[in-house]
């Protein structure tokens, strides 16, 4: 079981590097076609059917483009399709979820704080959360309310941060955040595969068929594309916050949440209007630091304001807690590791414990018992530098631990 872990560590790194690379082609096209359509000039020697172009230099040579709002009056030879970096991101995202929290559920997904479920309730929820998040969105898009475009965004804003909530009810702080994310990027990506795409289909078939392509299928393109171009950065933040216990631990996590995508808004707003050549509108940034600045006040607020939880061991974590090898492990982890995190931890310069990860409590030892196997056992990774000068033979012993406890879960199963 032990050897499982650590194969299982490296498919989670090889998911998540998989996940970055595509998103960063995604984000990054995605960006640049929203610059691009803000840039557009339009002139009168345009062709006809013709919106508007953009002359562009890159990489030493000059790019002339023009945009048509329905379709050019041929076929191109060659068109480019701009869908699979948003495919291969939500996939590449998905497989994450399944290996960090849907196989580590009773860690990583399940509060026990919160809600006694069993991993396969929590998955349950997870997934029944994403579709019907979509189903929400896309009904909301069809009905009359679509036809407003800003005032559809207040409602979506609306719905996002009842999912907030909602999720912080139910998952650990970190999941909630996760699944925040999650929940967003599965309404962007459904909408280059359910209506973008489908609808420049429908286009490309009628030019081809001779017939005039109907300008209602750009129309709802765009106003799902102008959606994507406000909820990109949230998700980035949320999918980046589950290395900042910060963040998300916090009983104010869902208000944080609502908070950021406000601050998605208004750094984008920025930079739609500098594209569109409609000035800088440097206000959004004091508007953004200054939501950031609440957003850390109530990150520590909380602490006064609130105690901590009870939470209860899985029977997994008892075994750790309860194996033949816990008293010395237990011994190393809070005299090499505890100077920092605890609650109230003694190394200098540092305020709260990292990632909001302590070691002062059995409970709090076994809970943890994986990622002190990974970090301070099978790699050198803590102690940071080494700092508290763990030893070899120390190393040894939480290996011991770990892999004694891992193996005798395996032979009850």
């Amino acid at each position: 079981m032990y050897e499982y872990a650590i194969a299982w560590e490296w498919l989670s790194f090889a998911a998540r590097w998989l996940h970055v690379i595509t998103a960063v082609a995604w984000i990054g096209s995605s960006f640049y076609f929203i610059a691009l359509d803000l840039g557009l000039v339009k002139r009168p020697h345009l062709p006809v059917g013709a919106y508007g172009e953009e002359w562009q230099v890159h990489g030493g040579g000059f790019y002339h483009i023009q945009k048509y709002l329905v379709a050019p009056a041929q076929m191109p030879e060659h068109l480019t399709w701009f869908k699979w970096e948003s495919y291969a991101t939500w996939m590449s995202g998905f497989l994450m979820l399944c290996i960090v929290y849907y196989g580590g559920a009773d860690l990583f997904l399940i509060d026990h704080s919160l809600l006694e479920l069993q991993p396969w309730q929590a998955i349950g929820l997870s997934l029944a959360s994403l579709a019907l998040g979509w189903l929400i969105y896309d009904q909301l898009c069809k009905s009359p309310i679509g036809e407003n475009t800003w005032g559809l965004m207040a409602i979506l804003y609306v719905v996002l941060i009842a999912m907030a909530w909602g999720y912080t009810q139910i998952f650990t702080g970190r999941a909630a955040f996760l699944h925040l994310g999650a929940f967003t990027a599965t309404i962007m990506s459904a909408n280059v595969f359910m209506i973008i795409i489908p609808n420049q289909k429908i286009v490309v078939a009628d030019l081809i068929a001779g017939r005039t392509p109907d300008p209602k299928y750009g129309r709802i393109a765009k106003q799902r594309s102008l959606h994507n171009n406000y909820l990109t950065l949230p998700v980035i933040f949320f999918m980046l916050s589950n290395h900042y216990p910060l963040a998300f631990g916090t009983q104010f996590n869902w208000i944080i949440a609502a908070l950021v995508f406000l601050m998605g808004v208004t750094i984008r707003h920025w930079f739609n209007t500098t594209h569109a050549r409609k000035g800088k509108p440097t206000w959004t940034w004091l508007v953004t630091v200054l939501i950031f600045i609440l957003i850390m006040w109530l990150s520590t607020v909380p602490k006064v304001l609130t105690g901590e939880k009870t939470v209860s061991l899985s029977p997994l974590q008892q075994r750790f807690a309860s194996d033949v090898h816990f008293g010395q492990a237990k011994d190393i982890v809070q005299g090499r590791c505890g100077m920092c995190h605890a609650a109230e931890p003694a190394w200098e310069g540092i305020r709260f414990a990292p990632k909001q990860v302590k070691f002062e409590t059995d409970a709090d030892i076994a809970s943890h018992a994986r990622e002190i196997y990974i970090q301070a056992g099978r790699s050198h990774a803590m102690p940071p530098g080494n700092v508290s000068g763990i030893t070899s033979e120390e190393r040894k012993l939480l290996v011991a631990w770990y892999e004694s406890a891992a193996s005798s879960a395996g032979a009850k199963k």
